[in-house]
């Protein structure tokens, strides 16, 4: 099935819900932005246009479905996390609107956009000058991406950002944007243009090309750094206890809580260790047979000593 024959409109989905969300915090803020949506293959927002791309799985429940088996999950599927993507590229899409770029505060505070993007970045979990949003330290991407991830935190509603990033340099970007919108409120953008960049009827990919492509970026972000010590733990038997994957679900907050107040390192970096170790256990099809308790404790030891490399080494990531 090519990707353009499959029918799908964004009209009279479960989208409309967040997307009207979005639109009415903009809104409630004094912007004059109004961003248009439309289906594509992925999310984003393109230069000079100050609209946003949803990927099209999300406009159909078997399409979800068959994003969950071939990847695991399904970035966005959740009301919540829709909203904080949607939030994230409202903030590109008023970035293009108004061509922030060109300022010189901004550049001052963010960075050069002209700066190419790159295909990956190392970030780094113990860094202060950025906001935490979106997974993965998205803000260290790209001066772009650093814009639109603060921007995210100053639109959405009770994130409290003046006391969650007190004592941080990161406050002093998400304070330009507060200064920044105050006085694009009520202005008419700069740029009004309604394109769909690569919209849906224009991909004709097939559902499988489209697959095979993003296994072959994704296959790049995979790491079996954590298999010999998951191995250890954990027995690749059938039957026996529950999956390990479900275990580490189970048990997430509190090996996070536990690790983090002997440690030290952030919960959010603990959090990506393990969302890391549950995507392996999965892969290998480990189950957890041995006492709760005790699995509890070596699990810790091991995020323990896993987090201090995290944060000191640094990690790739493509920047998607």
């Amino acid at each position: 099935m090519r990707i353009c024959n499959l029918g799908l409109k964004l009209e009279g989905t479960w989208l409309e819900d967040p997307i009207g969300v979005v639109c009415a915090e903009l809104e409630a803020r004094g912007l004059r932005v109004r961003p248009h949506f439309w289906l594509s293959g992925e999310w984003f927002s393109p230069d000079r246009v100050p609209g946003v791309a949803v990927p099209f799985f999300l406009a159909h429940p078997r399409l979800m479905r068959l994003e969950r088996a071939q990847m695991l999950e399904v970035e966005g599927a959740r009301r919540g996390d829709c909203l904080k993507l949607l939030r994230h590229e409202a903030g590109h899409a008023v970035h293009h609107a108004f061509c922030l770029q060109r300022r010189r505060r901004w550049q001052k505070v963010f960075g050069s956009c002209s700066r190419r993007y790159p295909e990956a970045y190392r970030p780094n979990p113990a860094s202060r000058r950025y906001v935490l949003h979106l997974d993965y330290w998205y803000a260290q991407a790209h001066p772009a991406e650093d814009f639109a991830e603060s921007f995210a935190v100053w639109l959405t509603p009770g994130s409290n950002w003046r006391k969650r990033y007190r004592g941080w340099p990161a406050v002093r970007k998400v304070e330009y944007v507060d200064d920044l919108m105050n006085e694009l409120a009520g202005r008419r953008p700069l740029v009004s243009s309604r394109a769909r960049v690569d919209r849906l009827a224009s991909i004709e990919d097939t559902l499988a090309d489209y697959y095979a492509a993003k296994h072959s970026r994704f296959e790049q972000l995979t790491t079996n750094v954590y298999d010999g010590d998951l191995q250890r733990l954990f027995v690749a038997e059938t039957g026996d206890g529950i999956a390990a994957s479900q275990f580490l679900r189970r048990y997430r907050a509190r090996l996070r809580r536990m690790v983090a107040r002997g440690t030290g390192t952030h919960e959010y970096a603990l959090d990506i260790l393990i969302k890391e170790m549950i995507q392996r256990c999965r892969v290998l099809g480990l189950r957890a047979t041995a006492p709760a308790d005790a699995l509890l404790v070596d699990l810790a030891i091991l995020l323990a000593a896993r987090s201090v490399e995290y944060v000191l080494r640094g990690r790739e990531w493509h920047a998607l």
